[in-house]
Formats: C-alpha cells, structure tokens, sequence
C-alpha cells in the first residue's frame, strides 16, 4: 500500500503554508516525495519555509508571495510557480482569515474581506491551477474548511459569523466542484479540522475556561495536534483516495460526531 501514498514526481501548491496548518500539509506532502510551493501575504516567511522543507526532506520547493484579495498577485503567483514546475498535480487551498465579533458589530470591510481571502480566493486559485488539471486528466485539490462550517458555535468559543459562513460555502464549493469535474479526472475534497492551537486560535485557547469547554466538547479529549492532519491531507492528495471526490473529512476528535 506504500505506493499508493507515494507523491514522487509530483508538485504540489499548498497556500498558507507557510505555517500552522499549511506548513503542516506541505511538509507531509513533502515527505511523501512532492516538490512543494508555497504562497502567502509573506514571501519571506514564505521562502524560509520552502528552504527549511527542501533540506529537511531533499525535494524542490519555493516561496512566493500571494495576496488572495488581489487577482494580479494570484496570476504572478501561479506564473511563478508554472515557470519552476512545468505542472501541479495537487492544490491546497489553506490560507484564510478570520474576524471575531458579534454578529451586529462586524464591520463591513471585514466581512468581505473574510470572504474575499476564504471563497473567491480559493476560487480563483483553483480556477487558475484547475484548468489544466482538467486538461491534463488528474489532479486533486483540498479545501481547509472548518467545523465552524458544519456546526453552529456557541458565541463565547467562536464568535466568529463571517468565517463559519465562509467555511460553509467553501464545504458547497467543493462538492459541486467535485461533480463538475468529476468526469475530468479531477478531485475535489475538503478537510474541516476541528480545534488546533494557531495563530488564528490562540487568543481563544489561552483563555483557560474557553479551552476547558473546547476540549470536554471533543470526545477524544483533547485538541488537535498539526501532526493530526498530514495522514488526512496526504490521503486526499495521493491514489490512496483515487475513488474518492465531493467529500469533507472532518479532523476534530469527533466533536461533530456528538
């Protein structure tokens, strides 16, 4: 069964993936012998990354800018990566924003804004790398919804509307999307972690009684660990889940089980 998740020869883009969740995917996907490029707001973090993944696990990898608000820096990002990587065979859809408020006070800019990064930046990211996968026959992209985008969330653990509503429409991106290209070769799945310890995470776990809550709502008892994720990320990216598109795999503990 080795070979099955076995990415040898094969170039991945994980965005975000610079840390936290995306640099966990990038480094399992690394490992598994794909050549790796990775994009966000950041190009610097965005190149130590790549150089650190290169050395640990012996693949090609680079770094580059990306701005998922801006369509110019999408285009210069994917010419970027097509000019060192001839194709990519696999596309991580993991940058995101968020912004925690109460429903009524959540300014305007900062809804579209969270949209904007969430949705139409994972659209047109997949639009740009998924034409030519459809072309070519194959390809797997993986969406990084959430379970904010399964399940509602009380206000004092995520009070956060704007995200979960854009994690929900990323959950319907990907099924349609699935069955549109489904006849092409083409996959289309998402991951929804549950709770893990990021940047995006850790104003709410440093608060000890939110994170009691959070982790007697999980029936494994505890938070994600980043490691949690590379075994599912490395399933949707390799044969190993060939038969397999339209689906959300939930990586929560079982929070969205009870």
């Amino acid at each position: 069964m080795g070979s099955r998740f076995s990415l040898e020869s094969r170039v991945a883009v994980v965005t975000g993936g610079s840390r936290g969740i995306g640099r966990a995917m990038a480094e399992a996907l690394a490992e598994a012998g794909a050549s790796v490029a990775i994009g966000s707001r950041n190009a610097g973090a965005c190149e130590a990354a790549a150089r650190e993944i290169g050395d640990r696990y012996g693949v090609a990898t680079l770094g580059l800018a990306l701005d998922l608000t801006r369509a110019d820096s999408i285009e210069a990002f994917a010419a970027g990566v097509l000019e060192r990587f001839p194709v990519v065979d696999v596309l991580v859809n993991n940058s995101g924003r968020s912004w925690g408020a109460d429903p009524w006070d959540i300014p305007w800019e900062r809804w579209n804004e969270v949209l904007a990064v969430n949705v139409t930046g994972a659209w047109a990211v997949t639009m740009r790398f998924g034409r030519a996968m459809v072309e070519r026959g194959r390809g797997s992209v993986i969406n990084v919804a959430s379970v904010a985008g399964i399940v509602g969330q009380p206000p004092e653990v995520l009070n956060a509307l704007g995200y979960a509503t854009s994690k929900a429409a990323l959950i319907g991106f990907t099924r349609d999307l699935a069955v549109k290209w489904a006849g092409h070769g083409v996959r289309v799945n998402a991951l929804a972690p549950g709770f893990f310890p990021t940047r995006m995470t850790e104003p709410l776990l440093r608060q000890e009684d939110v994170r009691t809550r959070i982790e007697a709502s999980v029936p494994l008892g505890r938070l994600g660990d980043l490691e949690d994720l590379k075994g599912a990320a490395l399933f949707f990216a390799s044969d190993a889940s060939a038969y397999v598109t339209g689906q959300v795999l939930a990586v929560d503990g079982g929070q969205t089980a009870s």
